[in-house]
């Protein structure tokens, strides 16, 4: 596993909700930076992001807002996650709205094309996240991210991404909310749609195992985009758009012991977490000790709590 690298990304412009702009201090709090360094890892903290001067922007959808600035915040972050797989390390971009990862995986893209390796997506979330500026009837970018990167047009004057990722190499993962837009737009792309249905039928593993293996034989890179509502609510009430019916404790940590060991992920995304919304910091724990389990922690490492 190659050294970390914590990129702060506190992102509000995304949504509506105010909160997630303090997600990357709480994470730096639940001490993410101490959990991966117990296991052996190299950590580098580049602190948090700050928005470049902002060039007027304009959408056809007036039900868009903050574009400018997600705009500035996506070139930031593609500049940012760019340097840091340029320099040999896994960044872990700490959230921030789901919007940051216009940024993270055009980062992340545009080092493969760099180095002629496929990139593959996991997208952990209860959202498909598959509308464009053009078709959001809230006008939230956050909900746009999987679109842009499989290329979808309707974003501009966002810049090109720099290498859309064919929906064979898109894994959405714990999906349990979808719009009828981005549903038919589904349709047109082969992007696997795991849903709680299939989890529930297959279980968690056999769907995952088949993605990995897939990004394993075509000697892929594998950027993990971590939303806190892939979570049900009863242990992670820290966001803003909850839908029950989320993965469990046991199934969360299973997912990412099944990452750890297949070796493969290069880049993670840790978004949605409003802090302002959490209950003593239990989501920003979990999401912490998820981050362990990607790192290697094991089930048997878990001490025993006090009832």
């Amino acid at each position: 596993m190659p050294r970390t690298i914590l990129i702060g990304a506190p992102i509000d412009s995304g949504q509506r909700r105010p909160g997630c702009l303090m997600g990357p201090a709480a994470y730096r709090v639940a001490g993410l930076a101490h959990a991966i360094r117990e296991l052996g890892h190299g950590v580098e903290d580049w602190g948090d992001l700050s928005l470049p001067p902002l060039e007027p922007a304009t959408c056809a959808n007036p039900a868009v807002h903050s574009l400018a600035e997600t705009i500035g915040w996506t070139q930031t972050l593609t500049d940012k996650v760019d340097d840091a797989l340029s320099a040999g390390a896994m960044p872990i971009i700490l959230g921030g709205d789901h919007s940051l990862a216009l940024g993270s995986v055009a980062g992340a893209a545009a080092f493969a094309a760099r180095q002629d390796r496929p990139l593959f997506l996991l997208w952990l979330d209860a959202h498909s996240d598959f509308h464009t500026p053009l078709t959001t009837t809230s006008g939230n970018l956050h909900g746009t991210p999987v679109a842009y990167i499989a290329g979808r047009e309707g974003f501009d004057p966002f810049p090109p991404f720099p290498a859309p990722i064919p929906g064979d190499r898109i894994c959405l993962y714990g999906i349990r909310s979808v719009d009828p837009a981005e549903h038919a737009a589904l349709l047109t792309h082969d992007i696997a749609i795991n849903d709680m249905r299939v989890l529930d039928e297959q279980g968690v593993v056999a769907p995952l195992r088949s993605f990995l293996e897939k990004v394993r034989r075509m000697g892929g890179m594998l950027h993990v985009s971590l939303d806190v509502d892939f979570l049900d609510p009863a242990i992670a009430p820290a966001v803003g758009t909850t839908v029950p019916g989320g993965t469990t404790f046991r199934e969360a940590h299973l997912v990412m012991e099944l990452l750890h060991e297949s070796a493969l992920v290069t880049s993670l995304d840790l978004v949605e977490l409003n802090p302002f919304l959490d209950d003593r910091g239990m989501t920003a724990r979990l999401m912490v000790d998820l981050v362990g389990s990607l790192m290697g922690k094991k089930v048997f490492d878990r001490p025993t709590r006090a009832k």
